[in-house]
């Protein structure tokens, strides 16, 4: 068994004394594992840095079997991120939620072009966190729990959303909110894609994609905690935004 196909390294881990076990992300064939003969070398231990876009192939004896990966870069993000805190939380962010939400071998291609564009975007911090929010609401659609924020669950109007159902995903307006509105999520405008992103908006919005993260999508996946990868970069975004 066979494939070739470029993908995004997502972790890498020492196997034994000189080789690594690597989980990549690619189009072709999802959230894959195996190992990297020598992947503990000097050689190519430096290319095996997570978020690094590699040249793969794959080889095994039968398509069960974890197999083996030949790995070439493509290109590295190391230089992106050395020095940058919130880049590096931002990468961190994204490679562990892949790693926590994606089903093994499973193709999701258009997230993973969604996935390609957002680290390429680490150097551009001014846009990196709307970017970074929008991924998250990707993620959240590719897993089965997009939100609707597109008409009132009550009222089914498109005015005048201010609120979102921490239960059904689905955004409320003030009139259709009634005596439950203490109970609502808000509702950002960044959220719902209208007008400016302040970063004080993404925070708020972060904290309602954060919500269908860990009490809808985690529950699926066998009560497993989200990454704390995630929960740094939030804190980390919020932590600059008070400092002004």
């Amino acid at each position: 068994m066979e494939w070739r196909d470029e993908g995004i390294l997502l972790s890498v881990r020492r196997y034994g004394e000189s080789a690594a076990i690597a989980e990549v992300f690619t189009p072709g064939h999802g959230r894959h594992v195996g190992v990297v003969r020598g992947g503990g070398s000097r050689r190519i231990a430096p290319v095996l840095q997570p978020g690094a876009q590699l040249d793969i192939t794959w080889k095994a004896r039968l398509e069960e079997h974890m197999g083996a990966f030949t790995v070439e870069p493509v290109r590295s993000r190391a230089a992106v991120i050395m020095g940058d805190r919130m880049a590096l939380a931002g990468l961190n962010a994204v490679t562990a939620l892949l790693s926590f939400c994606l089903p093994e071998r499973e193709v999701h291609g258009p997230l993973y072009l969604r996935t390609e564009r957002l680290l390429d975007l680490l150097e551009h911090g001014e846009v990196w966190p709307l970017a970074y929010l929008q991924w998250e609401l990707a993620l959240l659609e590719e897993m089965g729990f997009g939100l609707d924020l597109t008409r009132c669950a009550v009222t089914g109007a498109t005015e005048g959303l201010i609120y979102v159902s921490p239960r059904t995903g689905r955004a409320v307006s003030q009139a259709g909110a009634g005596e439950w509105a203490d109970r609502l999520l808000p509702l950002p405008d960044c959220l719902a894609g209208r007008g400016d992103a302040p970063d004080a908006e993404i925070a708020q919005a972060l904290r309602v994609t954060g919500h269908f993260l860990s009490e809808h999508l985690a529950p699926e996946l066998g009560r497993k905690p989200l990454p704390e990868a995630r929960a740094r970069y939030v804190d980390l975004f919020v932590r600059r935004l008070s400092a002004g």
